[in-house]
């Protein structure tokens, strides 16, 4: 205990939940702070926990978990049914994207928010986008997911009336520069009121949605 502190008064705070970066942290240390939601019965979200990391941790811990191995998300409790849907949808450039989306949709999912998921859309093909474009008008956050030169947020951000968080992910060959110039391209949009967040970073992305919903995140 002496090593962490977690804030289950987060949700009620700031409405939007405590979760637990599991990258830096040792196999040992994720057992312990599990052991601790448990303990008091809470809820926890856990993002970057690689498959390698997982199979370290102790099967008590991997039995408490709903884990899915392509976000790299884990789930401390249950994952309840919505209890809002189709206020956020989820747009993905590409098929590869789809790992950082999913983190944003398993975020929200934790939240109790029900998204929509729009996957391989990018510009490169601009019909794939304008077919969907009226579904995704009908939501109030649009979470856009891209990397190589970002085109998808100025497209999107010229587009739709509701709110657009951009994601630039670390998809792309050697001046992408590991999602650099997709976060310069959303930094610098022409689409005004575009609101950004760092590369790769689903889970940021879904509690921006979060807070522009204005939703209080279930108690842990």
């Amino acid at each position: 205990m002496d090593e962490f502190r977690l804030d289950w008064e987060r949700a009620s705070r700031c409405g939007t939940s405590e979760a637990v970066l599991c990258e830096p942290k040792s196999p040992a240390q994720i057992d312990a702070i599990i052991a601790h939601a448990k303990a008091l019965d809470r809820r926890l979200l856990l993002t970057r926990l690689g498959p390698r990391k997982f199979a370290r941790l102790s099967a008590e811990t991997r039995a408490a978990l709903d884990y899915d191995e392509s976000t790299r998300t884990a789930i401390v409790g249950e994952l309840s049914a919505p209890s809002h849907v189709g206020r956020v949808a989820i747009v993905c450039g590409g098929t590869s994207d789809m790992p950082v989306a999913g983190e944003a949709l398993r975020t929200l999912a934790f939240a109790g928010e029900g998204a929509t998921l729009l996957a391989d859309v990018g510009v490169a093909g601009l019909w794939r986008l304008m077919e969907r474009l009226d579904d995704i008008r009908r939501h109030r956050v649009v979470i856009a997911v891209a990397g190589m030169e970002g085109a998808l947020f100025s497209v999107l951000g010229g587009l739709v009336p509701c709110a657009v968080v951009a994601v630039p992910t670390s998809v792309g060959y050697g001046v992408s520069k590991g999602g650099r110039t997709a976060l310069n391209a959303a930094l610098a949009s022409c689409a005004s009121g575009l609101a950004v967040v760092n590369i790769d970073n689903g889970f940021g992305a879904a509690h921006a949605a979060l807070r522009i919903l204005g939703e209080s995140a279930p108690a842990g």
